[in-house]
């Protein structure tokens, strides 16, 4: 008579789960473990330790030895200095055994008590269960109280890298052989499970991306009274006499601890009650823990076991009849199938959240099992499993035992972890060179204000970099504009044409009409006259839509290459960049071209007024709504940044009033070699293979065009390491230009967590796991951050120089932006 599952899950994750800090779920087996490890299992009276030997020859092996320790009850109850000296004396003699006190091995320590973990090699017992009540323990870090025990004997010396409950070392140990395997049960002189638990749902832990495996310490699930309306005066009984009242109820209801003495309960009421022995009660019975849980698994045995029931009852002092041997089993029967069916329930909830977590139709898992009452019960097994299957129907849930214990499982994490470090290690050396000082950014700030000064000096200007382009515009809006314009924006594969209806006065708004055109490859890199025909039909296919064919409008070219300008209306095209090529280009007038293109149509005629760069048309457009924009920032495809300098620093144009605003054209900076310390190989490979070697250095480093390839170098470098995806490179991530600038913007999504991640690396056909997903978004981060903390230094340097250039202590300057990448990507 139990409630649905559904309505316990709630319950019973919410009751005392404890982080385990354990990242790397049995997926991580995925990449080969090699080393010889030790590791301790104590979870009860006896313990074992263990040395596994893991060999990696293209195919993984693991080999074992162990030798299992007793712990005396006078241990169990004194001093925890006591246990553990005589665990640190054990642990000499098996190495003293085997001939390796000499070597410093790693060691993974199996403890099976609940405790709180802040890190992998740290453990606090929160409280004693299965009967050990050493002094001086809880409150402390066992791992620190091992360690103590070690150095004091000053004999051998071990490395313990990571300390897990017996519930992960069964996920871990079976998790090597069926990588589906995310949840580890155990059922035995205790009960508890853990399972593999979303980072984002772990209020206890920081950071939200991938995994961490949960040890639930579920045998405290009722605590808070949450099963007192299926407990049963029996399980009162039992816990009244524990050394432990009202705690670990769950347990006490399901395992092997209280399992028999549950049925010497009932036994003894029923015989009280003249129901069996014809009433008579011996003092075995009578006698608590003297009907063993292991009875019962005797007792419940298909063909022997009225016979067994026969011959245990008789040992216990009583005179059993026939039916007293039925009803003993099927009391057995009763108490064993509470247990599996309880221990069902609350798997099930486990599981279901885990389908919820992945949010998938139907769930495929895998159970790792251990523990005496699964394994040794004849029935207990297939009654669990049947529990779980009624309550999941839409889940397809393997059992898996373990053959090893959880031993193999601790040895396991240790040989993980210690891949993990040296493989986090390994990335980490690799991205420090993408990571930016506060003193290498004041540097590059510092270095782009000398390139500046170069580009807008006569004498310098020849050879600068940053070319520093008069524009002819000598003001900003003042709101006083009017009248219909049209407007041509060529910076990219894309284009637009715009009719811009601009009104003063009180009612004062700018109306925008536009269409976009897309120029295909081989008109970008055909020949100039096709390039400027295909614009001049585009605008002509614009006048038609808009019903404006006979109109002659005045024009603006927003045109987003380097030019220099002589006049307001004049631009002479430097260098294509941005992967346009068209010839006969170079070195002439675009605004001639564009004039030629509109007369061999003769279809209309039109006024070019100006031609702009796309970071003036930007600083324009955000002066028009607030006066203090005097700097304009693009961050899209390519970057480029302009600002209004003082005329009688731009000594190119002659004059010393006012100011000018100037083209900087900054994506050149680092092309006279001043960037060289700060580029990485990435940078310089990228740069290699683009279509202008050797130039438009910083804009190779921060936009849009060129971010995806830098990640995408970092990947496969990272995989030819064996850091990433096993040491798997797909062919289509050989593939230039494959991770797109837009995958940074997805991944880095808050929102869409991991899954987005997921679903780029399937697309660019990489079997990744939760790991890999988390590495792949850290190398987007690093190389957005620093896209954005460069672009950052070069505008700290233009808006200190307008500071200056004022003799101004504190500057309110407003910085127009635009661009793909400064408006689609989150951070």
């Amino acid at each position: 008579g139990l409630t649905p599952v559904e309505s316990w899950g709630s319950l019973l994750l919410s009751f005392g789960a404890n982080p385990c800090t354990f990242w790397g779920s049995p997926l991580a087996f995925s990449s080969p473990e090699d080393g010889d490890f030790l590791a301790l299992d104590l979870g009860g009276t006896n313990f074992r330790v263990l040395r596994v030997k893991v060999s990696d020859n293209g195919l993984q092996k693991v080999e074992m030895e162990s030798q299992i320790y007793e712990i005396h009850e006078d241990l169990m109850r004194g001093s925890g200095t006591q246990l553990f000296d005589h665990i640190a004396e054990c642990l000499a003699n098996f190495m003293e055994k085997l001939k390796i006190k000499d070597k410093k091995l790693p060691l993974g320590f199996t403890f099976s008590f609940p405790c709180q973990q802040t890190k992998l090699d740290e453990s606090i017992l929160v409280n004693w269960t299965k009967g050990f009540k050493c002094s001086s323990v809880e409150g402390k870090d066992v791992v620190s109280l091992l360690r103590q025990a070690i150095k004091k004997r000053g004999d051998f010396d071990i490395d313990i890298v990571a300390v897990v409950n017996d519930t992960v070392g069964t996920m871990m140990s079976c998790g090597y052989d069926d990588q589906n395997c995310e949840v580890g049960l155990i059922v035995g002189t205790g009960t508890n499970a853990c399972y593999m638990e979303e980072m984002r749902h772990i209020d206890l832990v920081e950071g939200d991306e991938g995994r961490m495996c949960i040890n639930m310490e579920w045998g405290a699930f009722g605590d808070d009274g949450a099963l007192n309306d299926i407990r049963t005066e029996f399980d009162h009984e039992i816990d009244m006499g524990s050394l432990n009242p009202g705690k670990q109820l769950f347990e006490k209801m399901i395992s092997g601890m209280y399992m028999g003495e549950l049925v010497r309960l009932i036994l003894v009421k029923m015989a009280k009650e003249g129901l069996l022995f014809r009433g008579k009660l011996s003092s075995d019975l009578r006698t608590t823990g003297h009907f063993e849980t292991r009875f019962v698994s005797a007792i419940e045995k298909e063909k022997e076991g009225l016979q067994k029931a026969h011959e245990i009852l008789t040992k216990l002092g009583l005179e059993p009849s026939h039916e007293d041997c039925l009803a003993t089993h099927r009391i057995c029967q009763i108490v064993s199938t509470r247990s599996a069916n309880l221990c069902g329930a609350t798997l099930a909830a486990v599981l279901r959240r885990i389908k919820e977590n992945k949010g998938v139709d139907r769930l495929r898992s895998t159970v790792g099992v251990d523990g005496s009452v699964y394994k040794k019960h004849p029935h207990f097994a297939r009654r669990l499993h049947k529990t779980v299957r009624k309550l999941l129907p839409d889940c397809e849930i393997r059992f898996v035992r373990s053959e090893d214990g959880s031993g193999k499982g601790a040895a396991m994490v240790t040989a993980v972890a210690y891949r993990l470090a040296a493989q986090h290690k390994a990335r980490q050396k690799i991205l420090e060179a993408l990571k930016l000082s506060h003193q290498q950014l004041l540097e590059v700030k510092r270095r782009m204000r000398v390139e500046m000064e170069k580009g807008l000096g006569k004498e310098t200007h020849a050879k600068a970099a940053v070319k520093m382009l008069p524009t002819y515009v000598c003001s900003t809006p003042d709101g006083t504009e009017k009248g219909d314009f049209l407007a041509l924006d060529l910076g990219g594969t894309n284009f637009r044409v715009l009719l811009v209806r601009v009104r003063n006065g009180k009612r004062r708004s700018v109306e925008m009409h536009n269409k976009i055109y897309s120029i295909p490859l081989e008109v970008m890199q055909g020949t100039g006259e096709e390039l400027f025909d295909h614009i001049v039909h585009c605008i002509s296919d614009f006048l038609e839509y808009m019903g404006m064919k006979g109109v002659s409008l005045p024009l603006g070219f927003t045109f987003s290459f380097p030019c220099k300008q002589t006049n307001l209306d004049e631009g002479i095209l430097l260098k294509w960049t941005k992967g346009f090529k068209a010839t006969g280009c170079e070195g002439e007038d675009v605004v001639s071209l564009l004039k030629e293109a509109i007369h061999r149509r003769e279809e209309f005629d039109l006024d070019v007024v100006a031609v702009v760069n796309d970071t003036v048309g930007t600083m324009m457009t955000c002066g028009y709504e607030d006066p203090y924009c005097e700097v304009g920032l693009i961050v899209g495809t390519g970057s480029n940044a302009c600002y209004m300098e003082e005329m009688r620093n731009v000594e190119l144009v002659e004059g010393d009033e006012g100011r000018m605003c100037v083209n900087m054209e900054w994506g050149a900076f680092g092309d006279n070699g001043c960037l060289d310390d700060i580029q990485t190989e990435f940078d310089l490979a990228v740069d290699e293979l683009s279509l202008n070697p050797g130039k438009q250095r910083f804009e190779k480093m921060i936009s849009g065009m060129y971010l995806g390839e830098i990640v995408r170098n970092i990947l496969i470098d990272f995989t030819k390491r064996g850091l990433l995806f096993r040491g798997r490179i797909s062919e289509r991530l050989k593939t230039r230009g494959i991770f797109e600038t837009k995958f940074l913007s997805q991944i880095e999504s808050d929102c869409l967590a991991l899954l987005q991640v997921r679903s780029i690396l399937q697309h660019l056909g990489l079997e990744s796991t939760c790991d890999d997903s988390i590495i792949v978004k850290e190398v987007c981060t690093v190389v957005a951050r620093r896209a954005a903390q460069l672009c950052g230094a070069g505008m700290a340097a233009v808006v200190d120089k307008i500071r200056e250039n004022r003799g101004l202590e504190f500057l309110k300057v407003t910085v127009g932006v635009d661009g793909t990448l400064y408006k689609l990507h989150p951070q």
